[in-house]
């Protein structure tokens, strides 16, 4: 019997499967051992060609060349990671190796990423598949008792390549058409620009909204506050004459309600969720989170697979849940935890339901534990947080009593209601812990009680506008467009609201990146704001580009793939189709682009002048030429904070000249900054030092984005 080769995604999970399987020979790019030859890819060693390797002509972007639609799509490996992918083939084409085990990330873009490699390699092996949600070695040990016949997953291979070829055909034609016409460098996708409309419809609504005064009502009897029914007062004289007629007036008591209700606990996190509170919690953006998720996942093993849209688990997982608290509850979940394992789970959770879990169950710790200084603190943040949450899903439900009082005065209704807890359950999980005080006065109150009204009196207030977006609300936007559409008949606003949104949970993040990255939006303190590129932008995108209906109808339709009931090339027939008709609106648009940002500098490069854009946490300078693609970072916000107002400070400069900036006024050099860090105790090493310049210098590299990454992340 020959070697089974297994392919994994990247070198760290290859590392690890080899390791679970006992495979110890370790070669450049693969381990063997116990007949298992183990390598990996680097994400995608294969991608869609570029359109020159269709007709060098392409090289030159013209309007007449459009659109660029190929009979037949090519394949070609990266460059960048070309020897990788020779390993790979040559240990596919090992005459000992008899069949291939497919082990990259168990979803669409991970079956993708495997199949292109066969694809190109031309090999005809056997296969299977390895489906697992946590890369822990008893995991693995287990999935490849379970390994299943890699055909269950031929239509979600052609849903994936499906998503591709169609981005391509569209994101290509679409971003080229735009860009010809324009001479800027502009792009259109099908999820990043329904999510810049997105943005734009928000700013208009707090630009049009106008602040009005209201008047709310409310009395006082035997020390508890009643508030009037019917909310909210328009009119001064109004609210005056009904607290006048109040003063005097003798409160009747119309019905006491006593009720035992409860609130049952929350369910565990789905990346977007997480995403979400780590915003809010720690500012950390979407991103940011996902990145430290994966390190949780991959290189710790201590959380589960983070890709993931559900926020339940399958039955067969309870089994494993008592060793999952004793790995993770520690510290003040520990007596929690213990409590949770010796009352058992043979009564019905709230969280355990098979038909709401997809390729991947909620995110919950592993059975591995954490070691003590292993994680980072903001590593250590998002793992409590995910634990904690566990912890709280697994807990009863909070109980509480509830007294509710309607009463009358000077003829307006009136009520109160107030609680006071039976159980704690999950509340007593810390982070869950609600902000509602117990209240027995309410106690004193009996039907058919008349009392005098103590005190009437009005509150003030202002009407205020919608809060623009954050990165954790705009991924709520994203998950839930609905609202934001405009338009669109029953059909697709159906479509709509039973697809996943704008995006994936796996895409999302880089969506919002790469908004900030073309300069079509910016950061001012907390919130996104449109630029003046990006309110260009939607002036001259086609209609159906900027509505969430056109990616909600993609992404139905690509179910319909991986359900088997689309034919591929139907689908893709009619995105060359679409991509015409866009092609054709560009051309005929009368609309034009102009340059408001810019400078009195030249580029080094071309001699064009430069522009000034804002990135997420920067200000740079970039050639307006889209061929040429010079950019420099001028100023960067830091973490460093101002010896005399204590708010973050700017890093400007270059070289040795390098220095800090506050909006208070104080400056100081780089050098002198460390000094006189290092006499507080707190300076940074050179190699932080090194490291925070080389990570500021990232963001002047050569910017041609539109073939540069193959806009594999315009239409995420």
């Amino acid at each position: 019997m020959g070697n089974i080769l297994v392919l994994a995604e990247k070198p760290s999970v290859g590392k690890d499967i080899a390791k679970a399987l006992g495979a110890t020979s370790s070669k450049e790019g693969y381990i063997e051992g116990k007949g298992y030859v183990v390598t990996w890819a680097m994400g995608h060693l294969v991608t869609l060609a570029d359109p020159e390797e269709y007709d060098k002509k392409f090289q030159t972007w013209r309007m007449e060349d459009l659109p660029i639609l190929p009979e037949r799509m090519k394949l070609t490996v990266i460059g960048q990671s070309a020897r990788q992918y020779k390993t790979v083939k040559f240990l596919m084409d090992r005459k000992d190796v008899d069949s291939i085990v497919i082990a990259t990330d168990a979803g669409r873009e991970g079956e993708l990423v495997a199949r292109w490699i066969i694809k190109v390699a031309g090999v005809r092996k056997p296969m299977k598949r390895l489906w697992i949600s946590s890369a822990t070695e008893k995991a693995v040990r287990e999935g490849f008792t379970k390994l299943r016949d890699s055909r269950e997953y031929d239509n979600l291979y052609r849903s994936a390549e499906a998503r591709s070829h169609a981005d391509w055909i569209v994101g290509i034609n679409a971003t080229r058409a735009l860009t010809v016409k324009h001479n800027a460098q502009l792009s259109l996708g099908r999820v990043q620009t329904p999510t810049l409309a997105i943005i734009r419809k928000r700013e208009e609504e707090i630009n049009s909204f106008k602040s009005v005064d209201f008047y709310e009502i409310g009395i006082e009897a035997k020390g508890a506050a009643f508030a009037m029914e019917g909310g909210r007062i328009f009119d001064r004289e109004k609210a005056e004459a009904i607290k006048e007629k109040l003063v005097r007036a003798t409160i009747k008591i119309d019905d006491v309600v006593v009720a035992e209700k409860k609130t049952e606990p929350p369910l565990p996190y789905d990346l977007t969720e997480l995403q979400r509170d780590c915003n809010s919690l720690y500012g950390f953006s979407p991103k940011e989170t996902l990145n430290l998720m994966q390190i949780l996942y991959e290189r710790h093993k201590v959380l589960t697979y983070p890709r993931t849209d559900s926020r339940y688990l399958t039955k067969d997982l309870v089994s494993t849940l008592p060793d999952r608290i004793r790995a993770s509850a520690k510290g003040q979940l520990s007596v929690i935890g213990q409590d949770l394992i010796r009352k058992g789970f043979s009564g019905k959770l709230r969280c355990v339901d098979d038909s709401k879990v997809g390729d991947h169950h909620a995110i919950i710790p592993t059975e591995d534990e954490a070691r003590t200084g292993a994680l980072t603190d903001k590593e250590k943040k998002v793992y409590d947080l995910v634990v904690s949450r566990f912890i709280a899903a697994l807990s009863a439900p909070y109980v509480y009593r509830e007294v509710s009082i309607k009463a009358s005065a000077g003829g307006e209704k009136f009520t109160i209601k107030a609680r006071t807890t039976v159980t704690s359950g999950y509340r007593s999980v810390p982070g869950h812990k609600g902000d509602e005080k117990d209240d027995l006065k309410l106690n004193e109150f009996k039907k058919g009680d008349s009392l005098p009204v103590e005190k009437a009196h009005i509150r003030t207030g202002k009407t205020t506008p919608p809060e623009p977006f954050n990165e954790g609300t705009l991924l709520t936007a994203m998950e839930n467009p609905l609202k934001y559409m405009e338009g669109g008949d029953k059909e697709q606003r159906e479509a709509l609201s039973s697809s996943s949104g704008l995006g994936t949970v796996a895409t999302r993040a880089d969506i919002i990146e790469k908004l900030f990255s073309s300069f079509v939006i910016e950061k001012r303190g907390k919130g996104i704001y449109t630029t003046s590129k990006g309110r260009q932008l939607l002036t001259l995108a086609p209609e159906d580009l900027k509505s969430p209906a056109l990616t909600a109808d993609w992404e139905h339709r690509l179910s319909l793939i991986k359900e088997g009931k689309l034919a591929q090339d139907k689908f893709i027939g009619d995105m060359e189709e679409y991509a015409r008709k866009v092609v054709r609106e560009i051309k005929a648009s009368q609309g034009t682009f102009r340059h408001d940002n810019l400078t009195g500098s030249k580029c080094p490069d071309c001699g064009k002048a430069l522009l000034e854009v804002k990135g997420k946490n920067s200000v740079m300078h970039v050639c307006q030429d889209r061929e040429c693609g010079f950019r420099k970072t001028i100023s960067t916000v830091t973490n460093a904070r101002c010896p005399e107002c204590h708010k973050k400070m700017e890093l400007i400069g270059e070289g040795d000249n390098k220095q800090f900036r506050c909006i208070c006024g104080h400056r100081e050099k780089l050098s002198a900054f460390n000094e006189r860090r290092e006499k507080e105790g707190t300076a940074m090493s050179k190699k932080d030092v090194g490291k925070f310049l080389k990570d500021m210098e990232k963001e002047t590299e050569p910017m041609n984005s539109a073939l540069a990454d193959k806009l594999k992340d315009l239409f995420k």
